[in-house]
């Protein structure tokens, strides 16, 4: 099954003041694995949001993340990787403290970094996101992957009187008779 890819863009248009020409999603899901680009001050629509404030360009990031992975058929509670670039460390406890608050209970494994700049001068966060969407279990599933313990053959008179003898029945010592 071909990757899905989701609000394709060229770089073009999303940072016209450079001169790139880059063929991009906004969401790549692989299998049940999703890949978010990362997600910044800059809203679904292009606009910029926040300028100046580290937690209101967390919260549109975070807004956004939600709505991507929606599309891709995940939620927040699917994530499994975040890894958050600020610009300056006087900006991680505004910045967490968004994350934080719209990943509650979540417990994704996380990676903070300060970083010289990103792409736009505007941009004080971004976080990238990993997500897999878990399998669906069923009982038919359970069923036919469950690993079977026991042998279908009934044990042998022997086998059978050392197991009770293992577990302390006094009256199973009898010798086993003859073939």
């Amino acid at each position: 099954m071909p990757h899905l890819r989701l609000r394709k863009f060229n770089t073009k248009q999303a940072y016209p003041e450079q001169s790139l020409d880059n063929d991009l999603s906004m969401v790549v899901k692989a299998g049940n694995h999703i890949f978010l680009r990362g997600q910044t001050a800059m809203a679904l629509d292009g606009s910029i949001k926040g300028i100046g404030d580290p937690a209101a360009q967390a919260e549109n990031a975070m807004a956004c993340a939600k709505i991507l992975l929606k599309e891709a058929g995940a939620s927040l509670a699917d994530i499994c990787k975040i890894t958050i670039y600020i610009t300056e460390r006087e900006y991680r406890e505004p910045v967490y403290r968004v994350v934080g608050r719209w990943l509650k209970g979540v417990y994704p494994v996380s990676t903070g970094l300060i970083v010289k700049g990103l792409a736009k001068p505007e941009y004080l966060m971004e976080i990238d996101i990993e997500a897999v969407i878990p399998e669906r279990t069923t009982k038919a599933s359970k069923k036919s992957t469950a690993v079977k313990t026991t042998s279908s053959r009934p044990a042998s008179k022997k086998a059978s009187n050392l197991r009770k003898t293992r577990t302390g029945n006094k009256s199973a010592r009898k010798k086993p008779a003859k073939r």
